[in-house]
């Protein structure tokens, strides 16, 4: 697995989009956004048209990347984790708080990637993922799973309720935040999600987007664009 997540530096985009958004649809001009990806293909080494994304819509369900390039025309699958076996293939996940998860399976050579946000973690679209990769000859026990950078739990303030509904699904994803009131800790939800569903090798990025300029947060700034975890099989 070649894997990456990429900052808001480096792109063309203009205030508040600045510089590197790679959201279709946070309100940035197109052209920017088709320019910022391009870019950040290239950066890692990869064709721009071999990219796949999704339309993230916070929940469970997974889509399959084939291989050959997409069509400009055709739609986005309505999916938050998405994974594939075709080595031109480079998934993308986009995020702005919630937490891009990244997984691989080295042996069957078979990639995914999640968009874990706290209501697509509660209905569990990483398990989701791990069992349709599963499905198509992978094992958790040899998955490689990378949790990119995400609104910590410190900094993840939620109403008593929310928090609750949330921790009641995923318990170890309840907190409180620095300030002593109820919270969400997404990466716990998902490192306790994966350690659940055997996968062992597991790294995770420990800044958090609220408290990082040079990564988008939706919770700090609102308007703003999207950074991205990208995930692609080594040829």
């Amino acid at each position: 697995m070649l894997a990456a997540f990429t900052s808001r530096y480096g792109g063309v985009s203009t205030p508040p989009f600045d510089t590197l958004n790679l959201g279709g649809g946070a309100g940035d001009d197109p052209a920017a956004v088709d320019r910022n990806r391009q870019l950040a293909a290239a950066a890692c080494g990869r064709q721009a048209a071999g990219l796949a994304w999704m339309r993230q819509v916070h929940g469970p369900d997974v889509s399959y990347a084939a291989a050959g390039s997409p069509r400009p025309a055709d739609p986005l699958p309505a999916a938050d984790a998405i994974f594939t076996d075709a080595p031109a293939r480079t998934l993308g996940v986009l995020v702005a708080d919630c937490a891009p998860v990244l997984i691989a399976d080295p042996l069957a050579r078979i990639v995914g990637a999640a968009h874990a946000g706290r209501e697509g973690m509660a209905a569990g679209v990483v398990p989701a993922l791990l069992r349709a990769m599963t499905g198509a000859g992978a094992d958790p026990a040899r998955m490689r799973a990378a949790i990119g950078p995400a609104i910590c739990g410190g900094c993840y303030e939620v109403p008593a309720q929310l928090r609750e509904r949330i921790a009641t699904a995923v318990p170890e994803a309840g907190c409180v935040t620095r300030q002593g009131s109820p919270g969400i800790d997404v990466g716990s939800g998902v490192r306790a999600q994966l350690d659940m569903a055997g996968v062992r090798a597991v790294s995770r990025d420990p800044r958090c987007t609220a408290e990082t300029p040079e990564l988008y947060s939706y919770r700090r700034d609102g308007r703003t664009g999207r950074f991205a975890g990208l995930v692609w099989l080594a040829c």
